[in-house]
């Protein structure tokens, strides 16, 4: 699989190239269009258990649909709900990378995507509670909100990062789930919750801007959901 992207850093989209026959995995909603022929199956990844497990933990789709291209190849463009960029990571097979909650958009039929990672075991309560780890071989589309930024710590070098600017990390990175502050009263206000304490050596992806915000503020102008 090949992919290239258009219309970043404002408002991404990725266009995955296929060979004869190859499958593509992108999150349900995701797609944009596709080249003619192309055929599509969504089903729950890994089993009943292992996707609700997707979904609940890692705040995806309970589905993931699969894409195979006709005879003579063909695309498929994928896009993610919120403006922003995209960033390919390219998986060797040896380092895989942590995804946080809605930052997945496709990945090559060789990529394997677990929640249940016994990496997860160091975060706050033994749990990834918003994290899809991905391990294997070949490229990966991550999405974020706003603009990309990456932050490529040395050998022991730490920096913290709020949860909800984080998009992904390598896991060669070393990382601790914690709160900001302690006591609820001094997280309201200060405004933060809670925070990423990250060590290198490895890469850290971050976005611009938080999507809780975005919630946020279109609740407090009487813009969000109503019951």
């Amino acid at each position: 699989m090949q992919v290239r992207t258009r219309h970043t850093p404002s408002f991404g989209v990725a266009r995955l190239m296929l060979a004869p026959g190859e499958p593509v995995r992108v999150e349900s909603g995701a797609m944009l269009a596709t080249s003619y022929g192309m055929t599509v199956e969504a089903r729950a990844q890994g089993g009943f258990l292992k996707s609700l497990a997707r979904a609940a933990l890692g705040g995806e789709s309970f589905f993931v649909s699969t894409y195979t291209a006709p005879q003579q190849g063909g695309w498929v463009d994928v896009a993610p709900n919120l403006p922003g960029d995209l960033n390919l990571l390219e998986l060797d097979g040896r380092v895989g990378w942590c995804v946080t909650k809605g930052c997945w958009l496709a990945s090559a039929s060789t990529v394997q995507l677990e929640t249940q990672w016994g990496g997860f075991q160091n975060l706050f309560g033994g749990e990834g509670g918003f994290m899809t780890h991905v391990v294997g071989q070949g490229p990966v589309v991550v999405s974020c909100y706003g603009a990309l930024d990456v932050v490529t710590l040395q050998p022991g070098e730490y920096v913290t990062i709020d949860t909800g600017h984080v998009v992904a990390y390598a896991d060669t990175v070393q990382s601790r789930l914690r709160q900001m502050n302690q006591g609820v009263v001094q997280s309201l206000k200060s405004g933060e919750g809670l925070v990423f304490d990250f060590a290198g050596p490895g890469r850290v992806l971050t976005q611009t801007r938080n999507p809780r915000g975005l919630v946020t503020w279109l609740q407090a102008n009487g813009l969000g959901a109503r019951s």
